[in-house]
C-alpha cells in the first residue's frame, strides 16, 4: 500500500503478534480465523433461498459465502488488470484480504433467512432489535473464540470491508407507527408477528458503537462524519450512504451471487420455466449481455430467445450460460471516485455500467418475484419464522433453567441478558432451531441425552 498511514489498516483491537516463524500477513491470518470459526461452519446448516433438506443440490449459506468470496476475488483481480494505472490501484484489496470479507459477509444472519431475521427484530423490540449485517460485525468483534474480548479480533481493514451499514440501530430506526415490531392485528386464534412492522433497517447494533469508534478512529472528523451519514426516509428507516472501498466489491459479488447463481438454483430444480425467465429478465434489460454473447460466438448479437433458450435447456447449457454471465459481469465492473473522500479506502468504490447494472437488476428481481415471493418458500418462512419466536420466547422466559449451561453463565454476568439470548438463538442452524422448537414444544419429542 503506498499510503504513510496503511499500516494503521492492518492493527487489530486486541494486541497479538503471530510467531516468528508465521509468513502470513494480517490479511491470511483473517481468512484463516474465518474459516476455522464456529460461525462459519453454522452456516451450512441456515437457508440461502430453497429449503434445507429438500435436495443437496442447491445452495446453503455456506456455499453461497464460498461463492460470494470467489466472486470478491474475481472482481479484485480484475481491477488488478484493467485499472492497473489508476489511482485507487495501491489500495486494490489482495485476493486473500476480499476473499475473507466476502466469506464472512452472512455470518450474522440467523435460521430460516430473512424471515428469521424480522423474528428475532420483533423479539428484541424495546432491547435494541436485530440486523444480520449487524449482527455479522457482533459475531466477529465480540462473540467468537479467537481472542480473550474482542471476537475473531480481526484487523482494522477487514472489519471495515464488512461494515456495510456505517450507522447504529438507534439512529437509522424509524419512528413511524407502522414500522414499530407489533403482532398482526386481526387474529383471534394464534398470535402472529406483523411482518411488514417487524422489518429492521441496515445498520450495525447499538452494542458495538465502540467497536465502530476505535474501527473509524484513523479516519479525519470530515471523512467519518461523511462515511456515517445517512438519509431519514419518509415511511421507512434511515437509510446509509457509503460503504468502503473493500465493501463495495463485496457487495456486489453478494449482488452477483444473489441474481446469477440463486436464479440458476430455481431453473435447475424447475421453480422457474423459460416463460418466468421471458417475463422478468427482458430483451432491453439483457441488451448488454446479449451483445457480449454474441462477440464470444462471433454472431455479432445474440437473441433473446437464444439466452431464454440456453438458461432452460439441458444442465450444461445452464451452467455455461451461468459461467459467461458472472464473466460479463465481473468484466464490467468499473471504479467510482467520490471526490468529497480523502481516505482512499473511503474514497473509491466499484460499480456496474447502466447496462450490466439493468441486466443485473432484471435478474435479482427475477429470483425475487418467482422465487422468493412465491407461496412455496413464504409459506416456510412464515413457519421458520414464528418457531424463531416461540423458541425465544421460551429462552428469555426462563433462562435460569433453559438456556445450555455456557450460555446461562454469559447471560448472568451479562447486562443485556436478552442480548444474550438473541446471540444463543440467532446461532442456530434451521435444523438446531427446529429441533429445539420440538423439544420445548412438541410432548414426543426429547431425550435428556440431546446436545443443547
Amino acid at each position: 500500500m503506498a499510503d504513510a498511514n496503511a499500516e494503521i489498516w492492518s492493527e487489530r483491537r486486541e494486541n497479538w503478534t503471530p510467531g516468528r516463524a508465521d509468513a502470513r500477513d494480517a490479511a491470511a491470518t483473517d481468512y484463516a480465523r474465518v474459516v476455522h470459526s464456529a460461525s462459519f461452519r453454522r452456516l451450512q446448516g441456515k437457508t440461502q433461498i430453497l429449503n434445507l433438506g429438500d435436495s443437496d443440490f442447491y445452495r446453503n449459506r455456506l456455499t453461497h459465502s464460498i461463492e460470494v468470496a470467489q466472486v470478491a476475488g474475481g472482481i479484485a483481480r480484475q481491477l488488478q488488470r484493467d485499472f492497473a494505472s489508476h489511482p485507487a490501484a495501491p489500495w486494490i484489496p489482495d485476493l486473500t484480504m476480499i476473499q475473507a470479507i466476502g466469506a464472512t459477509h452472512d455470518l450474522g444472519h440467523p435460521p430460516f433467512g430473512h424471515g428469521g431475521e424480522v423474528a428475532l427484530h420483533y423479539c428484541m423490540r424495546g432491547t435494541g432489535g436485530f440486523e444480520g449485517n449487524g449482527q455479522t460485525l457482533r459475531i466477529l468483534s465480540r462473540l467468537e473464540s479467537f481472542s480473550e474480548a474482542n471476537g475473531a479480533n480481526l484487523s482494522r481493514r477487514s472489519l471495515l470491508g464488512i461494515l456495510k451499514y456505517p450507522a447504529p440501530m438507534g439512529a437509522v430506526l424509524s419512528a413511524d407507527a407502522r414500522l414499530q415490531p407489533a403482532l398482526l392485528a386481526g387474529t383471534s386464534a394464534v398470535r402472529l408477528i406483523d411482518r411488514k412492522a417487524c422489518r429492521p433497517p441496515k445498520c450495525y447494533l447499538d452494542t458495538e458503537r465502540d467497536v465502530v469508534d476505535w474501527l473509524l478512529d484513523p479516519l479525519p472528523n470530515a471523512d467519518r462524519d461523511l462515511f456515517t451519514s445517512w438519509d431519514p426516509v419518509d415511511g421507512d428507516h434511515g437509510r446509509t450512504r457509503h460503504k468502503s472501498f473493500d465493501c463495495s466489491i463485496m457487495d456486489l459479488a453478494d449482488d452477483i451471487a444473489f441474481g446469477v447463481h440463486d436464479l440458476e438454483d430455481a431453473l435447475a430444480t424447475r421453480l422457474m420455466d423459460a416463460g418466468d425467465v421471458a417475463s422478468t429478465v427482458s430483451e432491453e434489460a439483457c441488451a448488454g449481455f446479449l451483445e457480449y454473447l454474441g462477440e464470444r460466438e462471433g454472431s455479432g448479437t445474440a437473441s433473446h430467445a437464444g439466452f431464454v433458450g440456453a438458461l432452460t435447456g439441458d444442465r450444461r447449457t445452464l451452467k455455461r450460460t451461468i459461467g459467461r454471465m458472472v464473466t460479463y459481469l465481473i468484466t464490467s465492473v468499473e471504479i467510482r471516485t467520490e471526490d468529497a473522500f480523502g481516505t482512499p479506502l473511503l474514497r473509491y468504490r466499484v460499480n456496474l455500467p447502466e447496462r450490466p447494472q439493468a441486466f443485473l437488476k432484471a435478474l435479482k428481481r427475477a429470483v425475487w418475484e418467482k422465487v422468493i415471493r412465491s407461496a412455496a418458500v413464504q409459506q416456510l418462512e412464515f413457519k421458520g419464522q414464528n418457531m424463531v419466536v416461540a423458541v425465544f420466547e421460551a429462552l428469555a422466559a426462563d433462562p435460569g433453567s433453559l438456556l445450555p449451561e455456557g450460555t446461562r453463565t454469559r447471560y448472568g454476568a451479562a447486562d443485556d441478558g436478552m442480548r444474550i439470548v438473541c446471540d444463543h438463538v440467532s446461532g442456530m442452524t434451521d435444523g438446531f432451531l427446529l429441533r429445539t422448537y420440538e423439544r420445548l414444544f412438541s410432548p414426543r419429542m426429547g431425550s435428556v441425552f440431546d446436545e443443547i
